[in-house]
């Protein structure tokens, strides 16, 4: 019978989604980060895909949620157990015992909130805690040259948070974190579809259609999707026509938002790695930089060429991957480290 061995993995711990890296493996868990708890016995019924499937949907005995917000830990108990959830079923696929961990957190966490993140990895079955700022971990796992004198932009946009952030020499110049992202966006879809045809929809249709017909910039053609609402003055479900023009519309203020951090952090950046940017350009990574033309909505107003990353989606977790294969060097981009006693 094979003996268990230690492994390292990385976490992308997300407000939308939790990615798990397998050192020597990639990407082994992706996961809605929803957690089902039964109310009386406290009990994880579910743990994401399945989970997420629940929200709205609960009978009163149990309680589909969601542990983190705006990219920090809202339910400790919650992310505990999903956090130990993942450990465990990655423990086990691949027979491992407690591993070192590293762990993607926003640029703007408090102490705070560093700590609860480790002591529920470490809850989970964590041998050591790293964790690292998110923004860097998806410059790293989008190829960026970060150790470089030149200066790189990197914005990544998740669910709970948009980071931006300039680096060079293997350090963060200047940053921003903005807790507005994907979250935001669905539920100023949900508001404009609630104020325009009175109709209330939930969280998850307004991501499809986020998904599905969203754009930041204006199309040379318009997209249509029909919806399924319940109408707010008779209460019977109703099917709607909305178009990409109207979802435009929907998102504007939430984008013009992010784009206004960029520029605040483009102001702050020091003038010689300024026309760095002007020369390698702004990335984007995070669920995000998927939303249609938001690419040529920020270059054309910072004036400055805007790339998308090849897989924005996996760059946080990616990035933690390759730290943890060159730890010893590449140490110096993690917060902290702490040992399981």
């Amino acid at each position: 019978m094979l003996g268990f061995f230690a492994k390292d993995i990385g976490i992308d711990l997300g407000t939308a989604n939790t990615l798990v890296h397998l050192k020597g493996k990639g990407i082994i868990i992706r996961e809605p980060s929803v957690v089902a708890i039964d109310k009386y016995t406290d009990n994880v019924v579910a743990v994401g895909t399945e989970a997420k499937e629940m929200l709205g949907r609960t009978p009163e005995n149990l309680n589909a949620i969601r542990p983190l917000k705006d990219g920090v830990i809202a339910n400790l108990t919650a992310t505990r157990m999903m956090l130990k959830h993942l450990v465990d079923k990655a423990c086990q696929r691949y027979m491992f015992a407690r591993p070192r961990v590293v762990v993607c957190v926003p640029s703007g966490v408090t102490e705070v909130e560093e700590r609860a993140v480790e002591e529920a990895t470490l809850n989970a079955g964590a041998r050591e805690v790293y964790l690292m700022e998110e923004p860097m971990a998806a410059a790293i796992g989008a190829g960026l040259r970060i150790g470089d004198p030149s200066g790189c932009m990197i914005v990544d946009i998740g669910g709970g948070t948009s980071e931006i952030c300039v680096i060079s020499l293997g350090g963060v110049v200047t940053s921003k974190s903005l807790r507005v992202a994907g979250d935001e966006l669905n539920e100023a879809i949900m508001e404009y579809i609630r104020k325009k045809f009175n109709l209330a929809v939930g969280e998850t249709t307004a991501e499809e259609i986020k998904i599905s017909i969203g754009s930041a910039y204006p199309s040379m053609t318009t997209e249509e999707m029909d919806i399924k609402g319940r109408d707010l003055q008779t209460g019977l479900p109703r099917t709607i026509t909305v178009t990409s023009i109207q979802i435009e519309e929907a998102m504007k203020e939430v984008v013009m938002q992010i784009v206004e951090a960029i520029k605040m952090t483009l102001e702050k950046t020091p003038p010689e790695l300024a026309a760095d940017i002007m020369v390698n350009g702004i990335t984007l990574s995070g669920g995000g930089a998927l939303i249609k033309n938001l690419d040529r909505l920020i270059a054309q107003e910072t004036g400055i060429p805007v790339n998308v990353a090849e897989t924005p989606l996996d760059c946080v977790v990616k990035g933690a991957g390759k730290v943890l294969d060159d730890l010893d060097n590449l140490k110096s981009v993690l917060i902290n480290s702490r040992k399981h006693k």
